[in-house]
């Protein structure tokens, strides 16, 4: 099992890198373009590319933490791998239910 989370992490780590640099490039150019936040949301609502960038990036965001503190928690702490491992479980489902409905409100997706 640690070999595939392994390599799923390196594979949502893959897909992230040229999404955060994608997003913080988007936010220098909205910020030195003087947008307003009213602004920015107006030119994502309703976008199906924002909402399947921000998406994709959420569900690598909801794997890839999880795993990489999960390591730090059998590493670092007495818990036991199964508590650890329930622990990240849920801590993926929250970051991924979270972040999808930032999606959504950002985008308008789903309304």
């Amino acid at each position: 099992m640690d070999a595939r989370l392994f390599v799923i992490q390196r594979l949502t780590a893959m897909i992230m890198a040229p999404l955060v640099l994608a997003h913080l490039l988007v936010i220098l150019y909205a910020v030195r373009g003087g947008l307003s936040a009213g602004e920015i949301l107006a030119r994502t609502e309703g976008s199906l590319v924002w909402a399947g960038f921000y998406g994709l990036f959420v569900i690598c965001a909801a794997l890839h933490a999880p795993i990489g503190l999960r390591n730090v928690l059998r590493e670092w702490t007495g818990l036991g791998i199964r508590t650890v491992d329930i622990a990240m479980a849920g801590f993926a489902i929250v970051l991924l239910l979270v972040g999808l409905r930032a999606v959504v409100a950002v985008t308008g997706a789903g309304s």
